[in-house]
């Protein structure tokens, strides 16, 4: 079997085959040394064998294993699926396996599985074994990353080593001279590898120490800071290899945010993950002025106003990733706190179907922007996701046949053939100006921002009225709020009738790590609870939390998914709407079938082992005001039969 070879290093490979003497793999070895290069590269440069005939030797070594052959001879893919997939891989490019799983044939696990009969390899599951992390920093993060390896585990006859792809003999030699020992291979998930790796190499340590040797930079005499900055090299300084340093943790670790926060005592920068805030803390506080200097030269800001709160943006590549960051300075008692929202430009190009909306609810949402008019309102608090929501949609209408311009405060991701207009009200450009002028320029398509006022709600309610598209976003906490409160700003309500189609509301909640998710028994505040809102049924309901694993940092908790509700304006609820009857809105609105509340929907996550209980009870908890308009619904009727009485 090829994999005998495989766990050969390349040389004895080479002279097994006899296209290599012993004294000549013996002279590669010292070049390979004294050189630091690798084997291969040492045997083409003494020009025993070409680069060419190397490359072709191991493509005819993993040729061998006829992966797709295999796959059929053990029924785990047919000959036509064969076929299919041989064709996709060469249209796209990329491995067979690779491709056989991305078509849904086999799993990912059972291809690994099968991979480890076949190579007769153990597989490694990441995510469920406990590795020691100064095993794995054996290896620089740069090898790791280029070989798609990482040390397992240390023992006396050498290393474990998981790999993606073990059949790599170039790969598998390099780390056999980096580790300095031998290596016996493993086979891991790519996806759980890298995530393994972005844990495990994360920068804190190396942002404390380049705060520590900035620290004592700026300690040792008194200089111009302003000067210090904008003389600064762009790649050597300390204050900026922390910043870099600082980027690329936060895009590691997915971080939706970077607040900088001097105290009396310390510095304390902290990252939002998840909707959650994780802190680092430098004793050297000095710092500061230098990281935000420098952060507001490269947002383009006054350096030497600390008084007033600044706002910029500026565009930088991190990993390989186009971030854009959006900046906000705030002068407080101890210097300036710095927020920076990092927007990833992959985010802009979201579908509808990517933003995990249950199928009823997907679809319904893909009718109402489907219209050729109408206002489509998505509502909910800051950070709850509406404008990645709203770009979904943007995606999806954004066609050659349609003139879609937008007007936002600030235009978070550029969107091509879309005509973004950004507001500025200290010159005028206000919502609803852009909106005035927005109807001049022939538009299908008009998204707003946000409707502030009710002068941006008239134009946004006339331009519906007269066969716009409209989507735009209320700070509402649900749905049937929504409406009423355009009806609060002083449009009539026949109009908000006739033009408003539908109203998404929307919260995140944190999603349950699926390799640390166990079954578990609600507390009796919990049951309480779920007694109050599901009924005495709900009690035997099962639910799930999180342990807390390697995969997700021992949180229990691995990224968010939203919970939305959806209210489509037609019949009875437009007819409340015409009247202005909100007791009579909110009314029909509960009785709607095809219309289930937020905390009921967050509940149903809860159910699936999407989230916990405790999310949807939080959810629930900042729902108070729609709360408040249901007890308040009902409270005539109560006082009602005690008159009577």
């Amino acid at each position: 079997m090829a994999i005998h070879r495989t766990k050969k290093r390349l040389g004895d490979l080479l002279v097994e085959k006899k296209l290599l003497t012993s004294a000549q793999l013996q002279e590669a070895l010292a070049l390979q040394d004294s050189a630091d290069i690798r084997l291969g590269e040492a045997i083409s440069r003494l020009g025993f064998i070409s680069k060419e005939q190397l490359e072709a030797l191991l493509g005819a070594q993993k040729k061998k294993l006829r992966l797709g052959d295999l796959l059929v001879a053990q029924k785990l893919l047919t000959d036509q699926q064969l076929q299919v997939a041989l064709s996709e891989q060469k249209r796209n490019g990329g491995k067979l396996g690779n491709t056989v799983v991305s078509l849904g044939y086999i799993s990912e696990v059972e291809m690994l599985r099968f991979l480890s009969r076949q190579l007769r390899l153990p597989f490694v599951d990441l995510r469920t074994v406990q590795i020691k992390e100064e095993v794995i920093q054996l290896l620089s993060e740069d090898a790791a990353r280029t070989h798609q390896a990482a040390p397992l585990a240390k023992g006396k006859e050498g290393y474990l080593v998981g790999m993606v792809d073990p059949t790599d003999l170039f790969a598998y030699d390099e780390l056999v001279r980096l580790l300095k020992a031998p290596v016996r291979l493993a086979i891991v998930n790519e996806s759980d590898l890298i995530k393994l790796l972005d844990r495990v190499y994360r920068k804190t340590e190396e942002i404390q120490g380049l705060a520590e040797e900035l620290g004592q930079e700026m300690s040792r005499s008194a200089f111009d800071l302003n000067q210090f900055v904008k003389e600064e090299s762009l790649t050597n300084a300390p204050v900026v290899r922390i910043l870099q340093s600082l980027f690329e943790d936060a895009v590691q670790m997915g971080a939706s945010d970077i607040h900088i926060e001097p105290d009396d005592e310390v510095l304390r920068i902290r990252q939002r993950l998840d909707g959650q805030l994780s802190e680092q803390v430098f004793r050297e506080k000095q710092i500061a002025p230098a990281l935000i200097s420098k952060l507001k030269l490269m947002a383009g800001l006054e350096i030497s106003e600390k008084r007033l709160p600044q706002d910029g943006r500026f565009h930088m590549t991190v990993k390989d990733r186009s971030i854009d960051i959006r900046i906000s300075t705030l002068p407080i008692q101890s210097g300036e706190s710095v927020v920076m929202r990092l927007l990833d430009q992959r985010s802009s190009q979201r579908r509808i179907e990517q933003i995990g909306f249950p199928i009823d609810i997907e679809t319904r949402f893909k009718r109402m922007i489907s219209q050729p008019n109408g206002i489509v309102l998505v509502t909910g608090p800051t950070g709850s996701g509406k404008t990645t929501t709203l770009y979904s949609a943007l995606n999806a209408l954004n066609q050659p046949e349609r003139k879609i311009i937008t007007a936002e405060d600030p235009v978070e991701y550029r969107l091509p053939r879309v005509n973004q207009v950004q507001i500025r009200p200290q010159i005028g450009l206000t919502f609803a100006s852009v909106l005035r002028t927005i109807l001049r320029q022939d538009p299908d398509i008009v998204l707003v921002g946000e409707m502030r006022d009710q002068e941006t709600a008239n134009i946004a309610i006339r331009a519906a009225l007269t066969g716009h598209l409209v989507l735009s976003t209320l700070h509402t906490n649900d749905a049937p709020s929504t409406a009423i409160r355009l009806i609060d700003m002083g449009v009539e309500g026949y109009a908000v009738a006739s033009a408003l189609t539908g109203v998404l509301a929307q919260r995140l909640v944190r999603r349950l790590c699926t390799d640390c998710r166990i079954r578990y028994q609600p507390s009796e505040l919990e049951l309480s609870w779920l007694r109050g809102v599901a009924g005495p049924e709900s009690v035997d309901w099962t639910f799930y939390h999180g342990e807390g694993c390697s995969s997700c940092h021992k949180t229990g908790f691995s990224g968010r998914r939203a919970v939305v509700e959806l209210l489509e304006i037609r019949g009875a609820l437009a007819d409340a709407l015409r009247q202005e009857n909100v007791e009579a809105f909110f009314k029909e609105a509960q009785k709607s079938k095809s219309f289930r509340p937020l905390h009921m929907a967050a509940l149903d996550l809860a159910r699936q082992g999407e989230t916990t209980l405790e999310e949807a009870m939080k959810l629930h908890s900042g729902l108070g005001e729609f709360e408040d308009e249901e007890e308040a619904l009902d409270q005539p009727d109560q006082e009602t039969e005690v008159a009577t009485a």
